[in-house]
């Protein structure tokens, strides 16, 4: 059976986004990093299990539980099983964090808007940092940013986009390429930048670079009630392929 682009985007989604801090129960993939991305701190439910389903939470909620982390299902159209999401709707847990993956079906020969001004390559830690203290994380969490790239099977690589007397940070971003397909991650424009062009320059750039780097593809994710940003990504070409979301019976995880 042919894979479909959206399977191919949560499966790499899902290898680029592996933290050191996980294990499987049952058919679940449960991760455990205390970082500040709830992909690399939820479960995952990619196959069915044998065991009741009040059981395999249990025994995620007992492993969350000596993590200090709350129990944080990811629910997507590829969850097992199936009715996943009803069955955790019926027992009330909250349903929150909608996010949008988009796809680039296949990228252009030269990628519009590669910018003038000049690219800075950073580093796993340097780039955790850079976006952390932008976002206002924690140095914990700042710190399993790093770890979780540095532990990860597919190599990341993160740039900064200067002006041209490479003083002002303008927008920053990373890649995350496997084989043929490559997804951006945490794209991140200071608040003082935004709205004039640069987050749309730099995704050009990334891209431009995973082209010569062999990538034909592209995926991303971004949360469903950002507008602005999802208008960036469609004119780049990218369009929607699914949406996941998050459930919990803890009200803070929420939060």
């Amino acid at each position: 059976m042919e894979t479909t682009l959206a399977e191919r985007a949560e499966l790499a989604g899902l290898n680029a986004s592996a933290p050191p801090q996980q294990a499987r129960v049952d058919g679940w993939l449960i991760r455990l990093s205390p970082g500040k991305a709830k992909r690399s701190r939820c479960v995952n439910a990619i196959a069915a299990g044998e065991m009741p389903l009040d059981e395999v939470l249990r025994r995620c909620r007992d492993s969350f539980g000596a993590a200090g982390l709350p129990l944080i299902v990811r629910i997507t159209p590829f969850s097992q099983p199936a009715d996943l999401d009803a069955q955790l709707a019926a027992r009330g847990w909250y349903s929150f964090d909608p996010t949008d993956v988009m796809v680039l079906d296949a990228l252009p020969p030269c990628v519009p808007g590669t910018p003038a001004a000049p690219l800075r390559a950073l580093s796993g830690p340097d780039y955790a940092r850079l976006v952390g203290q932008l976002r206002g994380s924690s140095g914990q969490a700042i710190a399993a940013h790093a770890e979780r790239m540095a532990a990860s099977p597919v190599p990341y690589q993160g740039y900064a986009l200067y002006d041209a007397d490479a003083a002002t940070l303008l927008c920053c971003g990373q890649i995350a390429r496997e084989g043929e397909l490559v997804g951006l991650y945490d794209i991140f424009t200071p608040p003082a930048q935004r709205g004039r062009g640069h987050a749309a320059r730099l995704c050009g750039a990334l891209l431009e670079q995973a082209r010569a780097d062999g990538a034909r593809q592209a995926y991303l994710q971004v949360s469903a009630d950002n507008l602005a940003a999802q208008r960036v990504y469609a004119r780049l070409g990218f369009r929607p392929a699914y949406r996941y979301h998050y459930r919990s019976d803890d009200p803070a995880a929420c939060a």
